[in-house]
């Protein structure tokens, strides 16, 4: 069977409106052209119409013939608009998770001399103590490091490789950090629900997040709803430190918001107050991708340095793939990653050399005007959340002896709006909408597409077999007939 035989028999036998009048013997070409130029202009009209609906342009404000004429409608609505945001204010029934409050130790300069002592006896150099706070508490930069244990006059006692080591020796526990500890004034143990994190500015302690300790680690109920009020979490810190307040899959990082953290030293009392906006996914965001709905949850990681995806765990991704492409190693804080990766002296004076490539995250259009920075192609987190202050407040603590500070933070009052990210343009839609058109202009179905599989395929193979056998047949009763004569 050739070709235009299958396409007549197709066309004779299709369920396509109009197909088999081009083909009907019983019509003259007059009628065949026009039953042609219909089909054809169907199929045309029913793809425009396809295109305008799948046309990222294409909605209530533009004329679909003005999305047809745009040279910009190339990409699908499906794909580019199928998620919106809405304001949500039906708050009755919300329950409202504290954000993770991480305590990392910013400066402790009477453990740094108890290791120096340790490290080089009572009468050691103290530039050497420099050195090690730098190694601890290292933001990037390593000026007396890199001027101490770099070069011909470097110091005899300083160490070159291992800082993690040395770093680790520095930082305090949990137990030597926190204590106090209170969620809406009921006691609990601190170390029992600050767990242990590894972020890039050392080791810190957080309550509440996604990114530290490990999956079976005790978890504290911080959730606030109009029986609980708002919550509160209070501490007492016997450090220095940073205490950052963040969303639950969030990581302190060196470029971290200044609104996102106290600074905290002994002998003050600090109180802060916040709002918190959540976001709320529609239970059919997770069936979208990740370019469509231009997000990604925390467990769609693809991360090596935490375990759960976020923009700013992204980041710290971003700044440890530039540090080993400019030094072929990465910070000696750098969050879970092999002892080879870590910098030596060498790789700590590279990164002090281009400190301010490696410390500001830029845009993309301000690396092509020349600015100095990181370009990190981080997209958000689909469960962040909005934090911003209310109240803070910063007093002396009177008659306290020993160094330490006080720490309030907790919610100003219950959330009354969140955002929802609703699901607007679904497969289904997708196949409705195309199902719909085909179905008005030229009456096909599904089961039309499978007819064209059919006659180009099984059809002709079955008309072959049928052939033969009536060959076959004939052949034998052509023998049997010389037989008998």
């Amino acid at each position: 069977m050739n070709f235009s035989r299958i396409i007549e028999e197709y066309l004779k036998n299709s369920t396509l409106h109009g197909a088999r009048f081009i083909v009907d013997k019983d019509a003259n070409w007059m009628e065949r052209i026009f039953w042609a130029i219909c089909l054809v202009a169907s199929w045309y009209a029913s793809w425009l119409l396809i295109k305008a609906s799948l046309s990222k342009c294409a909605n209530d404000s533009i004329m679909i013939i003005e999305c047809l004429s745009s040279p910009g409608c190339l990409l699908g609505a499906f794909e580019n608009n199928a998620i919106s945001f809405v304001v949500e204010s039906s708050y009755r029934d919300w329950s409202t998770n504290f954000p993770a409050i991480i305590v990392c130790e910013s400066k402790n300069m009477d453990r740094i001399q108890e290791v120096a002592e340790q490290l080089w006896g009572s009468d050691h150099d103290f530039t050497l103590e420099e050195v090690l706070s730098e190694i601890a508490f290292f933001r990037g930069e390593s000026y007396h490091t890199v001027h101490e244990c770099s070069g011909p006059e470097s110091t005899a006692s300083c160490f070159y490789s291992n800082f993690s080591y040395y770093a680790e020796l520095v930082r305090s526990s949990c137990v030597d950090s926190i204590s106090n500890c209170e969620w809406n004034n009921k006691p609990f143990e601190c170390c029992k629900f600050f767990q242990r994190m590894e972020t890039e500015l050392g080791i810190c302690y957080a309550i509440n997040s996604l990114q530290a300790g490990k999956k079976k680690s005790p978890k504290l109920n911080m959730y606030s709803n109009r029986y609980t009020g708002p919550g509160a979490l209070k501490m007492q810190l016997h450090t220095e430190a940073t205490v950052f307040i963040l969303g639950t899959e969030e990581v302190p990082t060196l470029v971290t918001p200044k609104t996102d953290f106290l600074v905290v030293g002994p002998y003050i009392s600090f109180v802060r107050y916040i709002n918190k906006r959540d976001i709320e996914n529609d239970e059919e965001i997770r069936q979208t991708s990740v370019q469509q709905r231009n997000c990604r949850f925390a467990d769609e990681n693809i991360l090596d340095v935490h375990s759960a995806y976020s923009y700013s765990a992204c980041t710290v991704q971003c700044r440890k793939d530039r540090q080993m492409e400019l030094c072929n190693c990465s910070s000696h804080l750098s969050p879970n990653s092999p002892d080879w990766q870590l910098c030596n002296m060498d790789g700590l004076e590279c990164l002090n050399r281009n400190y301010e490539d490696l410390s500001v995250i830029i845009a993309k259009w301000s690396k092509r005007r020349g600015r100095k920075g990181l370009v990190c192609d981080c997209l958000p987190s689909c469960t962040e959340v909005d934090i911003t202050t209310v109240y803070d407040s910063k007093d002396n603590m009177v008659g306290t002896q020993s160094p330490v500070s006080r720490i309030e933070v907790g919610l100003i009052e219950l959330p009354t709006e969140r955002y929802k990210r609703n699901l607007v343009r679904g497969k289904l839609d997708l196949v409705v909408s195309i199902g719909g058109t085909t179905g008005l202009f030229v009456g096909a179905s599904l089961l039309s597409f499978v007819e064209i599989v059919y006659y180009i395929t099984i059809r002709p193979y079955s008309t072959y077999l049928h052939e033969k056998n009536r060959m076959r047949r004939l052949r034998m009763s052509e023998k049997k007939s010389q037989v008998l004569f």
